[in-house]
């Protein structure tokens, strides 16, 4: 089981020094690392990892190889059947290539969903995903895997008995900015008929480009105090400034799960390629089930 190096934690917003306790000219101490905040990478996901990541005892958890390099390029060969398209740049500023609806495209100012523009997107793109008629399925593959481990079926979360759209593509060759994803603060009045306790995000790397390109998440959650540098979207680096991180570059036929909630950005490319991952979030529910969606 090999561990992805870990950076130094950030301190709590500074306070005011004691003349009991600031020796003057003293060197700074480093600050403490959370010895739990560690990637790991392992040649299966299990339970236990699914149960660490949404308990905080995890970072990230990663399995190279989980879809073989043959299987990536049989469905990057047929990627080109699948109708994308790009994120309105007025709110994402970086160009990204997709397919399949989010929830969090769709959420009023209100907190509510625009339901009406969100099923027909997700019937929509239910019917296209048939049609290209990918083989093999690496949504279906991935919800296999996650459901043989955590020993019950990796199931669609619900919205008022209908299924939630799970399993976007998505092309990110020139990163994303700094951002975390929380069902229950984006939709803070409830969405599902399910209560989701604790959600992690999973992505599948089908290609990769030659450099560049990884997933750095932060030792921090979501703070009011975030709001002071906002950016578009998501938000500038100096809100996880000296806050510990792990670094996950991508590789071809990497899974990866990590928890969402903490910030956490994705780097530019540095090389020739694309960078190309199908997508989704599982929740893990007060009944103890896992639910899925996008």
């Amino acid at each position: 089981m090999a561990s992805v190096p870990t950076k130094p934690s950030r301190p709590t917003r500074p306070a005011a020094a004691s003349s009991a306790t600031a020796t003057r000219g003293a060197p700074p101490q480093a600050p403490a690392l959370d010895p739990l905040f560690t990637a790991v990478d392992v040649p299966a996901f299990t339970g236990r990892h699914l149960a660490r990541l949404a308990g905080g005892t995890l970072a990230a958890v990663r399995v190279p190889g989980f879809l073989g390099p043959d299987r990536c390029r049989a469905v990057t060969g047929a990627l080109d059947r699948l109708p994308t398209a790009p994120y309105d740049p007025g709110r994402v500023p970086t160009p990204v290539l997709r397919f399949g609806p989010a929830l969090n495209d769709y959420r009023m100012p209100g907190g509510g969903l625009d339901a009406d523009r969100y099923w027909a997107e997700a019937d929509a793109a239910r019917a296209a995903w048939e049609r290209a008629a990918i083989r093999p399925d690496p949504v279906a593959h991935a919800l296999d895997r996650l459901g043989e481990a955590w020993g019950a079926p990796a199931v669609p979360a619900t919205i008022g008995g209908r299924p939630a759209f799970g399993g976007t593509l998505r092309e990110i060759n020139a990163g994303l900015l700094m951002h975390y994803d929380d069902i229950n603060r984006e939709f803070p009045d409830g969405l599902f008929d399910q209560d989701v306790v604790a959600q992690l995000a999973f992505n599948l790397y089908v290609s990769v480009a030659s450099g560049g390109g990884a997933t750095t998440v932060w030792r921090h959650r979501w703070d009011p105090a975030d709001e002071d540098y906002r950016d578009a979207y998501g938000y500038q680096p100096r809100a996880v400034e000296g806050c510990q991180y792990v670094e996950l570059p991508p590789h071809l036929g990497d899974g990866l799960l990590f928890d969402p909630a903490h910030f956490h950005a994705v780097a530019p490319n540095r090389g020739a390629g694309r960078r190309v991952a199908f997508a989704f979030f599982v929740g893990l529910t007060s009944g103890g089930r896992l639910v899925v969606w996008s």
